[in-house]
């Protein structure tokens, strides 16, 4: 059985400032990846529920922290762009729907 060879700790003293800080940098992005997903998620949720005041609401909270995320650099600005297009047609659809019925 192949196991991955560990890792050496860095000598340098700046080797081992990098370690400690892309320790303390990746939590944080986890994060925020993790409030972005959930986010989206949440609007998602209220589209298919066919809550149309509840998914306005939410979407304009998630858009808030995609432009976030993406300033910073953890999902492309691409990718944050599409995600909120495709929720906006989304919940701009789900308008028309109920204010046609």
């Amino acid at each position: 059985m192949a196991t991955k060879p560990k890792k050496k700790n860095p000598r340098l003293a700046s080797g081992r400032k990098r370690v400690r800080q892309d320790v303390k940098i990746n939590a944080a992005n986890t994060s925020l990846r993790s409030k972005y997903r959930t986010f989206v998620k949440n609007v998602e949720k209220a589209v298919a529920a066919g809550d149309k005041d509840k998914a306005t609401e939410l979407f304009g909270k998630m858009q808030s922290v995609v432009d976030t995320v993406a300033d910073k650099g953890i999902f492309h600005k691409n990718k944050a762009a599409r995600d909120k297009s495709r929720l906006a047609a989304k919940v701009k659809a789900l308008a028309t729907a109920s204010a046609a019925a």
